[in-house]
């Protein structure tokens, strides 16, 4: 037996002698699966209270170091939220994006406090995003995931039409049946939706996520972001920023 295994072989054993020492027990499979139901079912009306539900048990021990262990943790809430999501029809393109989001934010939170709110909006964003997923047709949903994913690019009603196999025509009036919006104000506003997660946790200029987002000019941002929230984007940052 090698250094490398022996360090390994003690470490295990290390661990599992603290898991026993520990005076709860881990939590249960029960506690964690109520939220992945959650999320798998679109129940939005119970995030509140499921959010709530204290833990019934302990953490398992992911590392030595508390952050790294809070981080590891986060990475498996997500890879568990991702497949609950995907379970309840969520594309698997857009689920694994926002996984890799998920992950990538985690790694650089500097607390434990911060990767535990993030862990919680990740909850609830999942279970929104299945949500919105559930009621529409199948050729809505996909005119939906193709918004979703090239906001950063242009997308026209023409484009999004070719790519799911209607006419602009018959698109436009099943969107705004379905949606209950015209297409351009649905990619408006979640660009607006975007731009406000982005004012809170990225240091990004204006002028930045205007030019990411797609608008055709700062002012433009500034102007069509103030019609959806009622104010500015610094403003938004300022107020919300953590």
């Amino acid at each position: 037996m090698n250094k490398k295994t022996d360090f390994l072989k003690a470490y295990r054993e290390d661990s599992m002698f603290e898991r026993r020492e520990l005076p709860q027990p881990h939590m249960s499979y029960a506690y964690e699966k109520e939220k992945y139901r959650v999320i798998r079912e679109g129940r939005v009306d119970l995030l509140d209270s499921v959010a709530r539900i204290p833990p019934d048990g302990t953490e398992g021990i992911l590392s030595k170091d508390a952050l790294r262990h809070q981080k590891n943790m986060l990475i498996a809430a997500i890879t568990i939220f991702t497949r609950s999501a995907m379970d309840g029809g969520l594309p698997e393109e857009l689920a694994y994006a926002m996984s890799d989001s998920y992950i990538l934010l985690g790694e650089e939170c500097t607390s434990v406090e911060e990767l535990d709110r993030l862990s919680d909006r990740a909850f609830r964003e999942y279970t929104h995003a299945v949500a919105k997923n559930r009621h529409y047709s199948r050729k809505i949903k996909e005119a939906l995931h193709y918004i979703t994913i090239h906001l950063h690019e242009k997308v026209t009603l023409e484009r999004v039409a070719e790519v799911i196999g209607l006419s602009p025509c018959h698109l436009s009036r099943i969107f705004k049946k379905e949606v209950g919006m015209s297409m351009v104000d649905y990619v408006q506003k979640e660009r607006i939706e975007a731009a406000k997660y982005m004012l809170i946790h990225t240091d990004e200029t204006l002028a930045a996520i205007s030019q990411y987002l797609y608008f055709s000019t700062q002012s433009y941002f500034i102007r069509i972001f103030r019609k959806y929230t009622g104010m500015t984007p610094g403003q938004y940052r300022r107020d919300h920023g953590e």
